[in-house]
């Protein structure tokens, strides 16, 4: 585990570089495409450092607006405070998260947050309604894990970054070729290789993004499935859980293709997406349930 925190770490700051690199890239494009001339470089580096970090540091909040999630009450949501609070001690994590609520049918949950001092569970109405006790503790205990393995801050940097990369693609594609404009010939070759390399990032970025977001998610989950059970010693809760998520046939409306890795399970339910495969978010239900019984 304790490995594993390690590497999250050190991914979360790779992704934060790599995405400074390719912003930097794109706005110099973008100015260059727009004879702005040196001040191109300038405008580009200042712009990524900033978005950089404002993604960071506001990660949370943004992902809870894109979710529509309001704050959890001591008087509507006693059984999932209590729920917490005793899995934090239980974990030992030391702090406990801020608890949120996304008013949709479908049961599902997610976590998030840049470290376990600014962390937030966030859980879905019809989660609270379809489970029982035990099987809420292992869904709290699943999102508790991803908190304590950092899972949470590697997460959000890719929610919120790959989201403002796909974003930026699409307002300069729509921009640039509107503009229609012509560049200078006399432009010397450096500025042409770097707007090259500009232009192939703005294309491959959103592809990057989406095989980073697959190539982490389905190792973390079953990590904190692990560790659910190891935090409540009780898997068939967690079990029980994912079986009723899975069956569920509501949508979550407020979900999209940025933020479905951060739940416990998918939220989208087309058949096809939610079968195993190179492209999943998740690890099949079979699997998981398959490793969770080992663990008895």
């Amino acid at each position: 585990m304790y490995e594993d925190i390690r590497s999250n770490k050190f991914k979360s700051g790779v992704i934060i570089s790599i995405f400074i690199l390719v912003i930097t890239l794109i706005i110099y494009y973008i100015c260059m495409a727009f004879d702005m001339g040196i001040i191109s470089i300038i405008i580009a580096l200042t712009f990524s450092i900033i978005t950089a970090w404002i993604s960071y540091y506001n990660s949370d909040k943004i992902v809870l607006r894109m979710s529509n999630a309001r704050p959890a009450t001591h008087e509507e949501n006693q059984k999932l405070v209590n729920i917490l609070d005793a899995l934090v001690i239980s974990s030992g994590i030391g702090v406990t998260p801020k608890l949120y609520v996304v008013d949709d049918k479908q049961p599902n949950a997610f976590a998030t947050g840049r470290d376990p001092e600014h962390s937030v569970i966030c859980v879905t109405t019809g989660l609270l309604e379809k489970l029982d006790y035990y099987e809420l503790e292992g869904v709290i205990g699943h999102e508790l894990a991803h908190i304590a393995n950092y899972d949470i801050r590697l997460s959000a940097v890719l929610t919120v970054m790959v989201g403002f990369v796909v974003m930026l693609s699409d307002i300069f594609s729509r921009s640039f070729y509107r503009a229609g404009r012509s560049r200078d010939n006399d432009n010397n070759s450096g500025n042409g290789i770097l707007m090259l390399i500009g232009l192939i990032f703005l294309i491959l970025a959103p592809i990057f993004g989406k095989l980073i977001q697959l190539a982490f998610s389905r190792r973390r989950e079953f990590l904190a499935d692990a560790t659910s059970a190891k935090y409540t010693r009780n898997p068939d809760g967690l079990i029980s859980a994912l079986q009723k998520i899975s069956e569920d046939p509501n949508e979550l409306r407020s979900a999209n293709k940025s933020t479905a890795h951060m739940y416990i399970s998918s939220p989208f339910r087309d058949k096809k997406i939610q079968k195993s495969s190179v492209w999943s978010t998740h690890p099949s239900l079979d699997e998981r349930v398959e490793a969770l019984q080992n663990l008895k």
